[in-house]
């Protein structure tokens, strides 16, 4: 078929040309905002005089009819159009002849495809910042249940000291909540409209880009044609939240697969949220998990990409440009994907609550306390710490913990332990007497709780804006 750029070559492209230029193949996933940014287009230049009413409404009606067609399956958008704009070109004027030609004045493709991409990634950045919402409520509710489910703490996947199953969860709450912000943010900045562009230098028509931003839902017009058609930054922007997104995903799956190994047993998974083995009939493996932690890798592969393609660009619109789209389509889909997927794993996973006290508890994670014990005693901090290390030792040797050895057992240690120490070093003692702003203590958490409904209530009012 003829090309909208066909008018100044006198033969045809080389077929391995065109398919290697053309984008229809993933750009036919913008025919939404392709049309709704037309419509917009062909409207503001009525309002202008460009176009007569008549017109206007004969490309309006021709463009609904085209997206509803499209929707119901009764036109196909295949590959013998370049992009999906001229699709929408071509198609407008077979339906409603020349009237269809005067849709694209004063317009570029460069200008269009910017509007079309940026409307794309606005709406999949605000859908990923719901489907965050969604996780952060799920990671509350297990905050407000479980604020005296104790568990050790770890650091170098060691028992380090106790804490409780709320504190734990409220870490990654903090996290989501950052990458909440971020996607907001991020939003924010690429509120902007592109449209009235042009190629790069604008336009003789009288368009008015305010009342496009305007009807579009933008925040104004971008305010430099060049950088208008020849910016990714807010691609990049996008990606960079969503690959850290997948960061805190990746993490939180690492400890969802740790714990739900055989050694530890501190959860499990839901059987619609499991897998089994194929020869092994006891297995009940962490498949979503260990998925979301491998599709990590290919979100972080997207934002490397475009900053590659990116790096060495002039200005102003360069055809590599077209690489932003699939990376960024495919990074988007996987997060949200992850996203819901691992909300609902969490959202039905069972903790072991008594298996999570006992490993605390074998797990020395007391020692800390129970050397700060013998310091208020009177004990010398690093004469503290090396009786109770000696201790440590001893239990290990016989299988116990400090909690088991009897006051005398204790005392050869170090005279100074009375009976008190074991209300002192008990785990309920070790985690409420943590009452740092930001501890497991149930006063701090109290107050984080109070920070979470108030961050919350935020989302529900669906604020958008970065707090």
């Amino acid at each position: 078929m003829a090309q909208l750029w066909g008018g100044r070559f006198t033969k045809e492209t080389e077929k391995s040309v065109y398919d290697f230029n053309a984008s229809i193949r993933f750009d036919k996933a913008l025919i939404d905002q392709d049309i709704e940014g037309s419509v917009a287009h062909v409207v503001m230049l009525e309002k202008q005089g460009v176009l007569t009413l008549e017109e206007k409404d004969a490309i309006v009606k021709g463009l609904t009819s085209i997206r509803n067609e499209v929707s119901e399956g009764k036109l196909v958008i295949t590959d013998e159009y370049e992009d999906i704009h001229s699709f929408v070109e071509a198609k407008l004027i077979e339906m409603i002849g020349d009237a269809g030609k005067k849709m694209h004045t004063g317009r570029s493709r460069n200008d269009q495809v910017a509007l079309d991409m940026r409307m794309y990634v606005r709406e999949h950045v605000a859908v990923t910042a719901d489907n965050v919402a969604d996780l952060l409520f799920t990671l509350n509710d297990i905050m407000e249940k479980n604020t005296d489910t104790y568990m050790p703490g770890f650091t170098h996947l060691q028992k380090a000291q106790p804490t409780t199953l709320s504190h734990h969860m409220g870490a990654y709450f903090e996290m989501f909540k950052r990458d909440y912000t971020r996607l907001t943010d991020a939003y924010e900045r690429m509120n902007y409209c592109p449209l009235g562009a042009g190629a790069f230098a604008g336009t003789t028509y009288p368009l008015d880009r305010n009342y496009t931003s305007s009807m579009l839902g933008f925040e104004g017009p971008t305010l430099n044609s060049m950088d208008s058609v020849s910016d990714r930054d807010y691609c990049i922007e996008a990606l960079s939240a969503l690959s850290m997104i997948m960061m805190h995903l990746s993490r939180f799956s690492e400890e969802i697969i740790i714990w739900n190994s055989n050694e530890y047993r501190f959860v499990e998974i839901d059987d619609g949220y499991s897998t089994g083995s194929s020869i092994m009939p006891q297995k009940k493996n962490p498949d979503i998990a260990e998925l979301v932690r491998g599709k990590t890798g290919r979100v972080y592969g997207a934002l490397v990409s475009l900053l590659t393609t990116m790096k060495g660009l002039p200005l102003a619109y360069n055809k590599d440009m077209q690489e932003d789209k699939e990376v960024t389509f495919d990074a988007l889909k996987t997060v949200n994907d992850c996203l819901g997927l691992f909300n609902g794993m969490l959202r039905t996973i069972r903790f072991n609550k008594d298996i999570m006290q006992r490993s605390a508890v074998r797990g020395f994670t007391n020692a800390t306390d129970a050397a700060d014990y013998l310091v208020l005693k009177g004990v010398p901090f690093r004469d503290a710490h090396g009786i109770i290390g000696r201790i440590v030792v001893h239990c290990i040797e016989n299988d116990r913990s400090i909690d088991d050895l009897s006051i005398d057992e204790l005392k050869n240690f170090s005279e100074y332990f009375e009976t008190d120490v074991y209300d002192a070093i008990s785990l309920k003692t070790c985690v409420e007497k943590r009452l740092t702003l930001g501890a497991p203590g149930p006063e701090a958490i109290k107050e984080e709780l109070k920070r979470n409904k108030e961050f919350l209530d935020k989302i529900k009012r669906g604020d958008m804006k970065n707090e």
